[in-house]
């Protein structure tokens, strides 16, 4: 397996491929708490997308995850679902909201 990406890169990554038109008027926080490196969270309000190193007071809904199941879904690699299902994936919170994520992220 080839070298694996930081956690901060992958988010950067994410960031990158926001999509702002899926984002209108939605006003939300999506807390990852990565088990392995560090927790971000990510701002989604009015069509903008800010990510931030740390816990969020009070998240929309939290996924918990290692930073190799991160990275799949990130890339592509890995299908969210099929992550959850598995158990590498759990969400905290507003479970509909995670599926959402799909649809402000272009995943490539």
């Amino acid at each position: 397996m080839g070298k694996r990406m930081s956690v901060a890169h992958v988010f950067e990554r994410l960031e990158k491929n926001f999509n702002p038109s899926a984002a209108k008027g939605l006003d939300l926080v999506f807390q990852f708490n990565v088990e392995d490196d560090k927790n971000y969270h990510m701002i989604i309000k009015d069509g903008t997308c800010k990510l931030v190193e740390g816990d969020h007071d009070d998240p929309s809904v939290t996924l918990i995850m290692n930073s190799e199941t991160l990275e799949g879904v990130v890339s592509g690699e890995t299908d969210g679902m099929q992550a959850f299902m598995a158990g590498e994936l759990r969400a905290e919170g507003d479970m509909m909201l995670a599926t959402k994520l799909g649809e402000l992220f272009t995943l490539s």
